[in-house]
């Protein structure tokens, strides 16, 4: 059976929305450069604080893709309706906590990463308007979550589009001002970003209420399997983007312009981590509804989706090896800044390889059951990377910190090839209704307790 016909098929439409789902960072990105180096710098605090609140909501987003996926695999309507109400309910707890504690530690987030005063002002305005928007995000991730969990990646692709499509209208207006509108500057960046979120999650509602599957009563305890299966894919993206931040405040101590090449370098990955993040999506949505049915054919799934996924990598590092410079140019005329972001996307390649394989294989096994060993593996490699970074620039200034990069990908790679090795049947426990044998082990060579 050919499994990456059907990966592919979901992983473009999910692609595009992931891509239009960071877009917004991009977008404000370039149109602040304008400015100068301090809002960049700005922009791009704020944007990989958003990046990290992202990982909160996956625990939500993520249990619900594969709890839903796994529901309808198995046609159970009553655990479909079950896992949506689930949603909800975790999102009208979690939700005021995060806008909360967001508002009352703006101040301090921006300054621990931003040594320039006027730099950290200006990321504070940004989250002063982001935390709020918080609640629509988190509420459009889990309308993506629903139609994702019933294999419709398209739909969430089109709800992303709507909202970028208006950013990408509103943004120049906001920020730079026009007849009656003041410029607003780095504030008027998030007020345009807010704006597009809140049309897109709107459509996506009347999507979902013109499909007329309401969720509806359901069995309980749908709460509890949508946090088990969450915490582990929200955990691995929380600590990922933890790294980040660690490493944009290392890069912090080399100024203002080494911090806004930094952050324009990480939106344009951004075009290739989200491939990664897609097929990954494709595994999660692919694998329980196949093995459902098909169990014999897990080997093939995880080899196909590893095939994937270095393919992709390898792509992504030559083409930014390649156009670096012409990419850093089309951001930004200050020559330092061109300059630390060429150096960075051409030593990049080496963390985007071994990077697409980790996280694809681990979106794989996270579906298997295997999260809580994968969220070790990510801890570890964050762990090495952070203190890498740390040590690595005081003898190789900047560039240290992109092979701290790489070096922690590579170690990543090794270990989660390691746990797709067939393990001994007494270790964990399957997840009620997710193959748990590991890729390359046929189900029926692995017996289960």
């Amino acid at each position: 059976m050919d499994h990456r016909k059907s990966l592919v098929r979901l992983a473009v439409p999910n692609y595009v929305a992931l891509l239009s789902g960071v877009l917004t960072g991009i977008v404000d990105v370039a149109w602040v450069a304008r400015l100068g180096p301090a809002p960049v710098a700005a922009v791009a605090v704020a944007t990989g604080v958003e990046n990290a609140l992202l990982g909160i909501v996956l625990l939500i987003n993520g249990g619900v893709t594969v709890r839903l996926a796994a529901a309808h695999g198995t046609g159970d309507r009553l655990a479909a309706r079950s896992v949506i109400r689930a949603g909800w309910s975790l999102y009208a707890l979690i939700t005021p906590l995060v806008v909360a504690a967001g508002l009352a530690l703006r101040q301090p987030l921006a300054g621990a990463f931003l040594d320039d005063p006027a730099a950290a002002r200006l990321a504070a305005g940004y989250l002063t308007v982001l935390f709020p928007g918080v609640a629509i995000f988190y509420a459009q991730q889990v309308v993506d979550a629903i139609f994702a969990g019933r294999g419709d990646t398209r739909t969430p692709m089109r709800l992303a589009l709507v909202a970028n499509t208006l950013i990408l209208v509103i943004d120049p207006l906001l920020i730079y001002g026009t007849g009656p509108l003041p410029a607003l500057g780095v504030t008027g960046a998030a007020l345009a970003t807010v704006l597009g979120r809140i049309a897109a999650l709107l459509t996506g509602l009347f999507l979902l209420r013109r499909s007329g599957r309401s969720p509806g009563p359901g069995r309980g305890g749908a709460v509890g399997a949508v946090l088990r299966t969450g915490a582990p894919i929200a955990g691995d993206f929380l600590v990922r983007m933890s790294g980040s931040l660690a490493l944009l405040a290392v890069v912090g101590h080399s100024g203002v312009a080494a911090v806004a090449a930094y952050g324009i370098g990480l939106k344009v990955l951004y075009f290739a981590t989200m491939a990664f993040y897609a097929i990954r999506n494709a595994a999660t949505i692919h694998a329980p509804r196949t093995l459902a049915v098909h169990p014999e054919q897990r080997p093939a799934i995880g080899r196909q989706v590893l095939a994937l996924a270095l393919l992709t990598g390898a792509a992504a590092s030559a083409l930014f090896a390649l156009l670096a410079p012409l990419i850093m140019r089309g951001f930004t005329g200050d020559h330092e800044v061109v300059a630390v972001g060429v150096l960075f996307l051409r030593c990049v390649g080496g963390y985007l390889t071994p990077i697409a394989a980790v996280i694809a294989v681990a979106g794989f096994l996270m579906a298997a059951g295997r999260g809580p060993a994968l969220f070790a593996v990510t801890v570890a490699g964050t762990a090495t990377q952070t203190a890498l970074a740390w040590w690595l620039p005081t003898r190789l200034n900047l560039p240290g910190v992109w092979l701290a990069m790489s070096l922690a990908a590579v170690l990543q790679l090794a270990l989660v090839l390691w746990l797709a090795q067939p393990l001994p049947a007494t270790r964990g426990r399957p997840q009620p209704g997710v193959d748990t044998s590991p890729p390359g082990k046929d189900r029926r060579a692995s017996p289960r307790r």
